[in-house]
């Protein structure tokens, strides 16, 4: 679907659509809000750190002198840090056209969320699921709203396991990383099942970087020789964070693409390239998984996504 060499210059024009971007501060989440923002979109950094934040939406500014853009702090591990942003948020009124599920955190060791969860499964799916629900009725009031979730091809590694979600009796951290990608496509279609079945316009994407080099590598571990061989690996084969957001802008801006689908990186092993519809593990398209892990989210969080009375 995607031509050979899409690129951020082949972003249709974004005027007059509002953005959200979780994790806008660094790597693939500020090459999105840049690439976003010069296409004409209205762009939320949504960041844990407000200063983090406001130093990336200098550097955007450097670069798109026209850019419109807001800071706002949103804490994915702190479920009252999402409905307070998502509070203001509604308060002010505006349809969201475009979310952008894209903050994370990668291989850490176990520790828990402020509410208690595994942190890479709170953070990655928990997060984002709690916090596109509470934004669902401003997406809604969008005549073509789209959330994109980031997923990773390490989605591949895990499973979900439901009698262990929170790595309780054991825990592996790439393992633990994997079940949260795995969640977040599952989320992604299952998603767009429900908007369907309600009759809504939203479409919900999902896409995967590949191997892109970005600050997520080196936070993943407190090992020297690890670190040593991240840095080794990024420099040698990783591509840009500019190029692993390409995947993401494409699954957020194509006017044709379907609800449902999977973007990745074109080249061999979807390691690196110019974006392409993919195809994810088959575990990742278990329906009976997808209802199964929708249904412990919304016990988890307290979020429950209503369209029919979104859309009323």
């Amino acid at each position: 679907m995607a031509n050979a060499k899409w690129t951020a210059d082949d972003i249709p024009d974004q005027t007059g659509r509002r953005a959200i971007v979780t994790g806008a501060n660094i790597g693939l989440g500020l090459a999105t809000a840049r690439e976003l923002a010069r296409a004409g979109a209205s762009v939320v950094l949504a960041c844990r750190s407000t200063a983090k934040g406001e130093a990336a939406a200098a550097s955007i500014r450097a670069a798109v002198p026209a850019a419109t853009l807001e800071v706002e702090t949103l804490d994915l591990a702190s479920l009252e840090s999402i409905r307070e942003f998502a509070e203001r948020r509604a308060g002010s009124g505006l349809a969201i056209d475009l979310l952008i599920n894209n903050a994370g955190i990668m291989a850490a060791p176990r520790r828990l969320t402020a509410d208690g969860f595994e942190s890479q499964f709170g953070t990655n799916h928990l997060g984002h699921f709690a916090l596109t629900g509470l934004l669902l009725a401003a997406l809604l009031r969008a005549p073509a709203p789209r959330v994109v979730t980031v997923s990773s091809a390490l989605h591949r590694r895990g499973t979900m396991r439901f009698d262990d979600l929170q790595g309780e009796r054991k825990y592996e951290r790439w393992g633990a990383y994997g079940q949260s990608k795995l969640a977040n496509l599952m989320f992604c279609f299952e998603l767009q099942r429900r908007a369907t079945e309600a009759g809504s316009a939203l479409r919900s994407t999902a896409a995967h970087p590949g191997y892109a080099s970005t600050n997520l590598q080196f936070a993943a571990s407190d090992r020297f020789y690890e670190k040593a061989f991240m840095r080794a690996g990024n420099r040698l084969f990783a591509q840009s964070a500019d190029m692993g957001a390409l995947p993401t802008l494409y699954a957020a801006t194509c006017p044709d693409l379907p609800g449902g689908t999977f973007i990745g990186p074109g080249g061999l092993g979807e390691q690196r390239g110019y974006p392409k519809v993919v195809t994810a593990a088959r575990k990742a398209y278990d329906e009976q998984d997808w209802h199964r892990l929708w249904e412990v989210s919304e016990d988890l969080t307290g979020v429950h996504y209503e369209f029919v009375a979104a859309v009323a």
